[in-house]
């Protein structure tokens, strides 16, 4: 079956399977690494992106969810020279360590600052409670998220 969707500001049509994960047909079908695999069953946030707007586990987000909508994955958030205001925040908070789940947790955190532009910790808590982080850098993933809600309302 021809799925055709916008992916990172692009049409793009892909020949597979409805049910194939979203993950795997952006992935290995289109060949954008940067969301990733980590559980499959959609409890850890690792291959979060977002589907007209909305985060979601594309591991299991079949790709005819896909049919017409706009997807945008962690190489579309930003561009080289103009990072998003979460991805900034990100290397100046130094969030990052294995790195592994970073791709997720942005999208997840730019998706909570769309939503809700001044999140309180309880708020950021709950938003990226499905994100989980192996090296534990919880306390700079929400300082990194207040960071770029003060960048994003101009104080």
């Amino acid at each position: 079956m021809t799925t055709r969707f916008t992916l990172n500001g692009q049409p793009v049509t892909l020949d597979l399977p409805p049910d194939t994960p979203l993950l795997w047909a952006i992935r290995d079908g289109l060949g954008l690494t940067g969301t990733k695999y980590g559980c499959g069953v959609a409890a850890c946030g690792a291959c979060t992106l977002h589907l007209d707007g909305q985060a979601i586990r594309s591991c299991q987000t079949p790709l005819a969810a896909a049919e017409g909508a706009t997807v945008t994955t962690i190489e579309g958030l930003g561009r080289p020279n103009a990072l998003h205001v979460v991805q900034s925040a990100w290397i100046d908070h130094q969030v990052a360590q294995c790195g592994y789940c970073q791709s997720g947790q942005i999208m997840q955190a730019a998706a909570l600052l769309s939503e809700t532009p001044n999140p309180t910790d309880a708020e950021i808590d709950t938003a990226m409670s499905g994100n989980l982080c192996r090296c534990g850098t919880y306390p700079r993933i929400r300082a990194a998220i207040h960071d770029a809600a003060r960048r994003l309302s101009g104080a």
